[in-house]
């Protein structure tokens, strides 16, 4: 199911990033780009009832004459394309600005549905300029207070009026999507994986907002492969943002049972290659580092090169490395059977007296350290869940677990059971705690 996208906008100190964080539910760091480059849009995920969607906060637009504002313009405009539905977030203790108004006739053009949220009404003197939002000319106003939590469940009801609730997935075929900053080879990969196996059964292209969904058969088995590549709007200044390919592979990456993440060979790597991978592992998916244009490397060697991954994406130190050029197909032909493989590890489940076995052995062979006087015991282990593989442990108190035990018995995990390119989330649970 594609989640819906929300958009917050505004100009900068009405509190768009305090409700961002009010909404998603916990606080998320704001992301500073390196100096002289405006700061980068923030995505989240919203559970309201049995409503979920995507909402991006962005840079405040101001009508100063800043050089920058240029580009905090450009930034707003990608993120209300590719919204369903825009929060107006104003200061409702100011009143309208020349800086709101910049904003309305953007809002205007884009033909998107805007609900305006006038922010900061907490007490009876804040509300005096409420009734002047409404020379704005949109529909839909709501007072809010996102700092006092004030007006939000009436936001979020509106917000959520006309979206799906969510549905539970049916489709048991493998979803896999092709991840990466722009440039790095993502189309020429998925072309280059259909035509070798010659085998589209199906093109479903949804909105301009939309990855395409492609049928790949493969071993007589098919997937689905979810194609995040480019944009589908022209425009030389949009296609130049290279963070545009941030939300793409969000919302790919929620509908996909694994990721490959595609590395570019002849640049290297860069910052933003790590940001659009921690997506894939926060969310619990499989990954595939695949390395393209490996043909443009001069004297190519693949140690080498993955010593610098393991470097760069410690991260990810479970993902298999796949070396090969999208272009010219060569290697081509490893990349589907380690897609198979990590579809396997995924799903996998391990008995839970071979599970213990194992745990038990790796307890005595390393006693945790001992705090106060007191030790870590683990009486019990079970797997909880898949897609990724969950781990719970029955322990005496798990106020002391060490981070660094926690690894030394994921470590054990991977050592002892086929593991490679899944995360595993282990919880820690009191005996007796439900």
């Amino acid at each position: 199911m594609n989640l819906p996208t929300v958009a917050l906008v505004g100009r900068p100190n009405v509190g768009k990033s305090t409700l961002f964080n009010r909404l998603v539910g916990r606080k998320v760091s704001i992301i500073e780009d390196t100096p002289g480059v405006t700061r980068d849009r923030i995505y989240g995920e919203v559970n309201y009832q049995n409503y979920c969607f995507h909402l991006i906060d962005t840079g405040g637009i101001d009508v100063s004459h800043d050089f920058f504002q240029d580009e905090i313009k450009v930034q707003v405009s990608i993120a209300i394309e590719e919204s369903d539905l825009v929060v107006f977030v104003v200061d409702g203790k100011e009143g309208i600005t020349e800086s709101d108004k910049v904003i309305r006739d953007l809002l205007r053009k884009s033909g998107r549905p805007v609900i305006v949220a006038m922010n900061k009404i907490d007490h009876k003197n804040s509300n005096l300029h409420q009734y002047d939002f409404y020379e704005l000319g949109f529909d839909t106003y709501i007072p809010i207070s996102a700092e006092q939590n004030t007006g939000i469940y009436e936001l979020l009801e509106k917000i959520t009026e006309n979206f799906p609730e969510k549905e539970v997935e049916e489709d048991s075929r493998l979803k896999f999507c092709v991840i990466g900053r722009p440039n790095v080879g993502k189309s020429s990969l998925i072309n280059a994986l259909l035509n070798e196996e010659r085998v589209i059964v199906s093109d479903q292209a949804g909105t301009t907002r939309d990855a395409i969904d492609t049928v790949l058969k493969y071993n007589k088995e098919e997937f689905v492969l979810i194609d995040t590549a480019g944009m589908r709007k022209k425009g030389k200044v949009l296609e130049s943002i290279e963070k545009y390919s941030l939300l793409r592979s969000l919302k790919a990456i929620d509908r996909s049972d694994l990721c490959l993440l595609v590395l570019n060979a002849e640049e290297g790597i860069i910052e933003h290659d790590k940001h659009i991978a921690s997506y894939a592992l926060e969310k619990g998916k499989g990954i595939i580092i695949v390395v393209n244009k490996w043909d443009m490397v001069k004297n190519p060697n693949t140690k080498e090169y993955e010593k610098l991954i393991r470097n760069e994406f410690q991260f990810l130190s479970y993902a298999p490395i796949v070396f090969l050029s999208a272009l010219t197909k060569k290697r081509i032909h490893t990349l589907m059977p380690e897609v198979l493989k990590v579809a396997e590890n995924i799903k996998r489940e391990i008995k839970t007296s071979v599970l213990n076995e194992v745990i038990s052995d790796a307890y005595q062979l390393n006693l945790p350290p001992s705090y106060k006087g007191k030790r870590l015991k683990i009486y019990f282990v079970s797997q909880t869940g898949i897609k990724p593989p969950k781990f719970t442990f029955q322990v005496n108190n798990k106020g002391l677990v060490h981070f660094s035990y926690e690894r030394y018995l994921e470590n054990q995990l991977r050592e002892n059971f086929e593991l490679e390119g899944t995360p595993i989330m282990i919880q820690f649970k009191n005996r007796g705690e439900e």
